[in-house]
């Protein structure tokens, strides 16, 4: 795949207009209301992983409607007082996955938790009560016809509802909390840094879940192909479609966020274009920077990204 969208230095200046509804910030002050209204009921559960570094915990906790979504919290043998947390959100499609899989964060002195993504993944956390099987595709779509039962209204506030169960854990340093994710779980991330007064620092890497529009109109790639294919099946819905997604749309979230955000884009990703990138990026409010891989796809900086975000999260933390 060659580069094909906007040049770099064209990126580096682009910020289309904002579309976002009236009472966006009411929705999502509600959906958060009505959460909290549900006790976070942890259950923190020793795990023997065969990890003699780390201390991990199979947790449960109460997300979107109380509905129980489960995660993995891991932290350092060595730690003698609260540390900081990286709340990891995870890629479209998958699951918390195994603790080894997550090593990285505590190596260099911080919790982690890991929190599963409903209805995805290998079935740990149900979508809704009753429906426990698992999907790969499709969930991009799954109620986009209102905000209220889209699918990504339940996911964000199993995410958020993830940031004040950290916030409540003896092992993590409450002013220390730390979103993350790359693809789903950068866009997640993302949505997070922007309705959530906890964060101290985002790490959002090829972000997916912005740019709804632009995204359908000019790449066909998995997974913004499901919107593609239901505006072409639903040619009299496409303007009911995109006023959902404006509520759940990265552009609209990152002009929210005021906590200090690392971005990573590869300038040649068919899946999450770089301009979308961008235009989140250049409506961010807080500190930011971006980190250009020129040469990768979705990828972005794959094994290069972490040396690049430690001595960022160092500096940030410290």
């Amino acid at each position: 795949m060659a580069m094909f969208d906007l040049p770099l230095a064209q990126l580096r200046d682009y910020r289309p207009a904002r579309v976002e509804p009236d009472d966006f910030d009411a929705f999502w002050s509600g959906t958060l209301t009505a959460a909290r209204k549900h006790d976070l009921a942890a259950e923190l559960m020793p795990y023997d992983a065969l990890l003699p570094g780390v201390r991990v915990f199979d947790v449960r906790f109460a997300g979107y409607d109380g509905q129980r979504v489960a995660a993995w919290l891991l932290v350092p043998a060595t730690a003698s007082e609260a540390v900081p947390c990286v709340v990891q959100f995870i890629g479209y499609g998958g699951g918390r996955g195994r603790p080894h899989e997550w090593l990285l964060w505590p190596a260099a002195g911080y919790a982690v938790l890991v929190v599963d993504s409903r209805g995805q993944g290998d079935g740990d956390t149900p979508d809704l009560p009753g429906d426990g099987t698992p999907h790969h595709t499709g969930l991009l779509v799954r109620g986009v016809l209102d905000p209220e039962q889209y699918y990504y209204r339940r996911l964000f506030t199993d995410a958020l509802r993830a940031v004040d169960l950290a916030a409540t854990l003896p092992e993590v340093d409450p002013d220390r909390i730390v979103v993350a994710g790359a693809s789903q779980g950068g866009g997640i991330a993302q949505a997070v840094a922007g309705l959530h007064d906890r964060v101290r620092a985002a790490l959002i890497d090829v972000p997916f879940l912005t740019g709804f529009r632009r995204a359908t109109e000019i790449t066909d790639s998995h997974p913004y192909q499901e919107l593609s294919v239901f505006c072409a099946t639903n040619r009299d819905r496409i303007e009911q479609v995109f006023r959902t997604l404006s509520y759940f749309d990265g552009v609209n979230l990152a002009a929210r966020a005021t906590a200090p955000a690392l971005y990573s884009v590869g300038l040649m990703d068919d899946v999450c274009p770089p301009s979308t990138v961008y235009a989140a990026y250049n409506h961010y409010a807080g500190p930011k920077q971006m980190q250009v891989w020129p040469y990768n796809r979705h990828e972005g900086g794959g094994t290069f990204q972490a040396p690049v975000q430690l001595p960022w999260l160092r500096d940030q933390l410290t």
